[in-house]
């Protein structure tokens, strides 16, 4: 989303996803989420042929069924004969979805887990994704998100909110290619997170930057700075807001320049001669101190005040 509010959801990415086990683990291979942002119940993802042939048994067994969609029919829509027609009928009323037990094509389906304890498990997202030169933010947010009244929405009431786990590592986070010298604030971060609804809000500064090598070439990339703040979501205390990693990230209106240049034979010259100079100077100052101490002490030795 950017600072207009506006949502790029078809936007040019490579962005994968795969569970983890509570030690870190890969359990299962990386998915390509093909859409970001709105899940649509319509895309396609890659099937079996058994998974195939028990989907079109399943549709063949119902297309003359009418499932109801509790109330909430609109419009064109006066059939719910899966469990996702019924949230998207309740989402374009606006009405809070009632518990997935409570409703029979989310039963039949086998998606009443979504109610139940979430599993002890974590996810690994990793790739990369192509955003406009404006502010804006990308987040990471439990439950499927929609827009309704041109709000971007997660959908976590089917969720117990005291089980989320907003614990995480970013191995990496960059803005642009590498390139010498460039450092990434974020790198091999680790927040360690009480359970329960919080939002933990990254701040990010992106400064525009630009290398230009000895041989002519520029290279453009981005360097940024970042700050942290944690929120803890407590309805008791009147706090709303939705539970989930925010990277909210602004363009500075400066740009840094780098140039890459060759130091020429005179230059090196002059600092070797700079250096045996110092170094002379530094020993000549030794050897005087000593010089100095060894003539006093052995003079008061002759007097005979030397213990």
């Amino acid at each position: 989303m950017d600072l207009s509010g506006e949502q790029h959801i078809n936007i040019q990415h490579n962005i994968y996803k795969r569970k983890l086990d509570i030690d870190g683990r890969p359990i299962e291979d990386p998915v390509k989420q093909e859409t970001i942002g709105h899940n649509d119940s319509k895309s396609t993802t890659a099937m079996s042929v058994g998974d195939a042939a028990k989907e079109t048994e399943e549709k063949t067994a119902t297309e003359d069924e009418c499932g109801s969609c509790y109330g909430a029919e609109h419009g064109g829509l006066k059939c719910c004969n899966t469990c996702e027609e019924v949230k998207e009928a309740y989402r374009r009323k606006g009405w809070a979805l009632p518990p997935l037990k409570d409703i029979t094509q989310c039963v039949k389906e086998g998606k009443t887990r979504e109610s139940q304890d979430l599993p002890k498990e974590g996810c690994q997202i990793y790739g990369y994704m192509e955003v406009n030169r404006v502010g804006g933010n990308f987040h990471f947010a439990p439950g499927k998100s929609f827009q309704h009244s041109h709000l971007h929405i997660h959908d976590v009431q089917q969720y117990r909110t005291s089980d989320f786990d907003l614990s995480h590592r970013i191995r990496h986070l960059s803005f642009g290619i590498n390139i010498p010298g460039k450092t990434n604030p974020l790198d091999s971060f680790i927040l360690q997170t009480d359970k329960g609804p919080k939002t933990v809000t990254y701040y990010l500064k992106i400064v525009p930057t630009t290398y230009e090598k000895s041989d002519g070439s520029t290279l453009m990339t981005n360097q940024f700075s970042v700050t942290k703040h944690e929120k803890s979501l407590s309805l008791s205390h009147g706090e709303t807001g939705l539970p989930g990693v925010f990277f909210n990230y602004e363009l500075s209106p400066l740009m840094v320049k780098y140039q890459e240049k060759k130091k020429s034979l005179g230059h090196f010259l002059t600092g070797v001669c700079a250096i045996i100079g110092g170094v002379f100077t530094v020993a000549g100052l030794i050897d005087a101190l000593i010089y100095h101490s060894s003539k006093a002490l052995q003079k008061k030795i002759e007097i005979g005040k030397a213990t």
